[in-house]
């Protein structure tokens, strides 16, 4: 094995684009040539593929890219991504901070682009090893498989995990694989699929209370003249998100040193304080859109699309003739079964994968906590670091698994990475034939 990485980053979506961004211009800063990689699974970048409907919109600000909060004179803002692209007017004139989701992942896709050499794509990391020299656990070997069948393994001094979610299914649906029952993640593509060229009615349950489920809904409601959709939710209505300007400061990068320094019990009274930013809420503008449409409905005297509120789904099963759901309906302590042709479960993601990956570190891992730079605590005498990404809820607050943080995000972990190798600051970056390539020891 010739080539030790100082990094390697398992997934290659925004939070480890964004690590790849500050680590190219922290190595300009400090005159360094890091060698550094990234897995990732997908035969191409690609961000919520499954969650590209036509003329939805970010929920954030374009400025909290990449790059701006950290470092807004970087050429990898969404702002140069418009210049560079000749839009920068045209989008001033569209007067909003909220540009839509396709645009925003061309932003994403464009940025990739720049990290080529480094990104390989089609690899799914298998399993992670551990390295040790002279009985010191100094790196970690990664082992994926390719687009061809055929495994490699990759050694690192650093592991950086970046890899989202998986998507979570409730468990009514434990052991139903179905091609009728799709996940929110799949959802364009594979809606088309089912329902293209079959006549009507279809009869469509989406199964979910958040914005995701809701921008599901308003699509089929408004895209699909044969379809009958029904939004199945546990609570009595659609609640609002809460994007008001004090609360959103709780999604400044500033906010995770408060979260974090705070008891494991306070952090638990904040979460619960703010979970009506992020979790089981939808945008007060599709809410009224919806609104609309059922009170549409009822001048129209017809009831096409439906809300079945307080409903919990018990049990799923697939019969011949569709996808049987047993419903309950807590306020009345009543059970029944509705058949659906299509069920869409927009029921969130699971963010523990990570744990699966490690298990062949168990032995050098001291506990799942992280410090404030998102290292894993490792067994004393370890060399090796290991950072996680998306999946630090618990300790860094609400925003971990949100694009809020990714500018200020990637930089902390960059510098803990690197800390060791950074060199005195001068005007200019060492010429590039000047810097040695950062390597272990074999």
């Amino acid at each position: 094995m010739e080539l030790v990485y100082d990094y390697i980053g398992i997934g290659f979506g925004p939070s480890n684009l964004a690590l790849a961004i500050a680590t190219q211009e922290h190595a300009l800063r400090n005159g360094l040539a890091p060698q550094v990689c990234f897995l990732e699974k997908k035969p191409a970048f690609n961000w919520h593929e499954g969650m590209l409907i036509d003329g939805s919109t970010m929920q954030i600000s374009f400025l909290k890219d990449l790059v701006t909060l950290r470092n807004p004179a970087s050429r990898f803002t969404f702002v140069n991504y418009l210049k560079e692209h000749g839009r920068l007017q045209d989008f001033i004139n569209l007067k909003t901070f909220f540009p839509t989701r396709e645009e925003y992942t061309d932003y994403l896709s464009w940025t990739a682009s720049h990290f080529n050499e480094q990104a390989h794509y089609g690899e799914e990391v298998i399993s992670v090893e551990p390295h040790f020299q002279d009985g010191r656990f100094v790196a970690v070997d990664v082992l994926s498989r390719g687009p061809g069948g055929g495994v490699s393994r990759r050694r690192a001094r650093n592991l950086v995990f970046g890899i989202g979610g998986i998507p979570q299914a409730p468990a009514a649906f434990d052991g139903l694989d179905d091609p009728r029952v799709l996940h929110s993640a799949g959802y364009r593509g594979g809606i088309e699929k089912l329902l293209t060229n079959r006549p009507g009615p279809v009869r469509v349950a989406v199964v979910g209370g958040g914005q995701s489920a809701a921008e599901i809904f308003e699509d089929l409601a408004s895209r699909f003249d044969n379809v009958e959709a029904s939004l199945v939710i546990r609570g009595s209505a659609l609640k609002p998100s809460d994007d008001s300007p004090f609360v959103n400061q709780i999604f400044n990068p500033s906010f995770t040193d408060t979260i974090f320094n705070h008891s494991e019990e306070r952090r638990g009274a904040l979460f619960a304080e703010f979970r009506n930013t992020n979790y089981s809420v939808v945008d007060t503008d599709l809410i009224e859109t919806i609104f609309q449409r059922m009170y549409q409905q009822k001048v129209r005297g017809e009831q096409r699309h439906r809300l079945l509120t307080n409903r919990e789904v018990a049990h799923a099963e697939a019969v011949s003739a569709g996808i049987e759901l047993s419903l309950r309906d807590a306020p009345h302590d009543q059970m029944h079964s509705e058949r659906f042709d299509v069920v869409v479960l927009a029921t969130g993601y699971r963010r523990d994968y990570h744990l699966e990956l490690l298990a062949g570190l168990e032995q050098c891992i001291q506990g799942l906590s992280v410090d404030r730079n998102y290292r894993l605590a490792l067994r004393a005498g370890s060399e090796a670091g290991i950072f996680l990404q998306g999946c630090c809820e618990d300790s860094h607050g609400l925003s971990d698994t949100l694009l809020s943080v990714l500018a200020v995000r990637s930089q902390e972990v960059v510098e803990s990475i690197f800390a060791e190798y950074e060199q005195p600051c001068s005007s200019r970056p060492a010429p590039a034939h000047e810097r040695v390539a950062l390597k272990l020891a074999r």
